[in-house]
């Protein structure tokens, strides 16, 4: 079992910036997939990138080249770093371990 904290959601302005960061309360090194999800009010949970232990990421299409996911495994952390945000990122992100663990979610906000 692993016990997921996310932090670093906040207000920012359209084309800003925001760093997440999930911490695992065990080492996420035997972890195979972590992940961030979002849920936008009204919709539903989606997939918005994911970092395998081999070392591959993907991502949505809607992120791709502005969102970057990291895992420090010394940390047992997850970063999702957020740039040129957009009012359509305006969400609650969700860390989740081999999509069996969830974190509580934070909230992101993109508006000016």
């Amino acid at each position: 079992q692993v016990h997921l904290v996310e932090s670093g959601g906040a207000l920012v302005q359209p084309g800003g910036s925001l760093r997440l960061s999930c911490a695992a309360s065990r080492s996420i090194f035997t972890i195979n997939a972590m992940a961030w999800y979002r849920q936008a009010p009204g919709k539903e949970r989606e997939l918005v990138a994911i970092s395998n232990n081999g070392g591959s990421t993907n991502y949505a299409d809607s992120v791709k080249g502005r969102f970057t996911i990291s895992r420090d495994n010394a940390k047992n952390t997850v970063y999702l770093q957020m740039n040129s945000l957009q009012p359509e990122d305006t969400a609650v992100y969700y860390c989740t371990a081999d999509f069996m663990y969830w974190g509580q979610g934070t909230q992101v906000t993109v508006s000016s």
